[in-house]
């Protein structure tokens, strides 16, 4: 069978098909696997600078675990990774700092003390959180929603006697605002969660307020190496199988005779699959490999997921406040969302997110260095002016950094690298640059995300984070065990 993409999503499912037993070829237009988990440096006077280049955050390892144990493997041959305590350092517009402990009562106790919230009320509300994910997650996230044998299983149909009481009819903010109004602070903080799938909280289903859960229940971890160890490692293992890798190979077709996959054509040859899984973005998988076939056009039609915009800066010092994770938060969070969804441009104070892996990995910049990783979230391109849109951007950056660490940061940048929305798009092949495909931006979005298969053409799969269950490493990992699951 062929994987057109050795994104994370495409490498778990080589693996994970070909220790059942298919032999496989995984096609990949990039002169290496990764996807958005590729790995670069960055040269400065003072030496390298290393940066993971798309995903900075791994919650559910067990999920990468999962795959090693069903090749027999100890996992920790390949991988190791540990949990991070203090999880994110958090500096808000009025100057408050919170640090959001691993530890639920112990973050409870630090909101308390801090923004004045009474700790059982945080507590409690992630309890709540643990049990939206505990009834839901089994059938949501690990099934097929499209297969109508998942609704005749016991645990499926308690999951789906419980949406009504996980909010539905209600957005992720009204959630917050109902628990934490005293705060705008809190609010805010519990808010943010809806970018984890590229979303709006103003918008998105009250059921997505589980996701603190991720990281308050079950932790958040830093692999050995950073974030391209996850990829790296499946790689490995995935060539211990007999898969087989065609770099700087993208596939031009996908072809189909009497309902049925045939084959894949690329720039080299027409290599014969019946079975062919896309880890591809589902849209220009349709345009572009299939352009003659019947697209599902309105699953395609779904708003997409915001986008990003990164700076990567090699920094000359280091900054004892900082962790591996920190949000600087802006002043006006609806104004910057309507923004983003509504404007489709950038409100003019940004919400800013520094990742520095140099904390946990000293080589990753030069001694008394730091490697940061600057994001700000950003809609998907429509054709705005990015240019335009970087500069101001930059400078809304580096102000509301000045503001919050009272230090200059532009003089102390020795390298710099940066990744647009339409440079994301043609470096990965996502629609727009959209991070996690469709927006999850209403009540059904779920169940209008497409399938991890074809109803038009038999032996046609998809996996990766434009299709269920989702966007982020957990749910495309995900997406290939329903993948393996589906072909057997």
């Amino acid at each position: 069978m062929a994987i057109i993409g050795a994104g994370v999503a495409g490498l778990a499912a080589a693996v994970r098909l070909a220790v059942a037993g298919h032999p496989v070829t995984v096609f990949e237009a990039a002169a290496s696997f990764g996807g958005k988990m590729h790995e670069f440096s960055l040269g400065g006077p003072a030496g390298a600078y290393r940066f993971d280049a798309g995903p900075s955050l791994f919650t559910l390892p067990q999920l990468v675990d999962d795959i090693f144990r069903l090749a027999h493997r100890e996992p920790t041959d390949y991988f190791r990774y540990e949990r991070l305590d203090p999880i994110t350092q958090y500096f808000f517009a009025d100057g408050t700092r919170l640090t959001a402990w691993a530890d639920a009562p112990r973050f409870a106790a630090e909101v308390e003390a801090k923004l004045g919230v009474p700790a059982p009320e945080v507590e409690q509300f992630l309890t709540r959180s643990g049990r939206a994910y505990d009834a839901t997650a089994g059938t949501f996230l690990h099934k097929s929603l499209h297969r109508p044998g998942t609704y005749l299983r016991a645990e499926t149909l308690k999951a789906v006697a419980a949406l009504p009481s996980l909010g539905l009819a209600s957005t992720m903010h009204a959630r917050h605002q109902k628990a934490f109004g005293q705060d705008a602070r809190l609010v805010q903080l519990f808010d943010r969660y809806a970018t984890y799938n590229g979303s709006d909280p103003y918008q998105a289903p009250a059921t997505l307020s589980l996701i603190p859960h991720l990281e308050h229940g079950i932790g958040a971890f830093y692999p050995e190496g950073g974030i391209y160890a996850i990829a790296s490692s499946l790689h490995r293992l995935a060539e211990e199988f007999g898969v087989k890798f065609r770099f700087n190979e993208p596939v031009r077709e996908i072809i189909a005779a009497g309902g049925h996959i045939t084959a894949v054509r690329t720039d080299h040859d027409v290599y014969d699959f019946g079975l062919v899984v896309s880890n591809m973005d589902v849209v220009p998988t349709y345009r572009r490999l299939l352009p003659s076939h019947p697209a599902p056009e309105r699953t395609l039609a779904q708003p997409r997921s915001s986008s990003a915009l990164i700076f990567y800066w090699g920094i000359t010092r280091e900054f004892a406040e900082l962790d591996v994770h920190n949000i600087f938060f802006s002043q006006d969070y609806k104004a910057e969302f309507d923004a983003i969804f509504q404007q489709k441009t950038l409100a003019d104070d940004v919400t800013v997110y520094v990742n520095i892996t140099s904390k946990k990995t000293p080589a990753d910049a030069p001694p008394g260095h730091e490697n940061w990783f600057v994001m700000v979230n950003v809609p998907h391109d429509q054709g705005q002016d990015w240019a335009a849109l970087t500069q101001r951007t930059r400078r809304a950056v580096l102000a509301r950094l000045h503001r919050a660490l009272g230090v200059d940061v532009e003089p102390l940048i020795a390298a710099e690298k940066v990744w647009t929305p339409p440079q994301i798009a043609a470096d990965t092949s996502s629609l727009g640059g959209a991070l996690y495909g469709s927006a999850s931006n209403n009540a059904l979005a779920a169940f209008w995300r497409h399938p991890n298969f074809s109803g038009r053409l038999d032996g046609l799969y998809f996996c990766g984070g434009s299709v269920h269950p989702g966007g982020g490493i957990p749910l495309c990992l995900l997406s290939a065990k329903i993948v393996a699951e589906l072909i057997g």
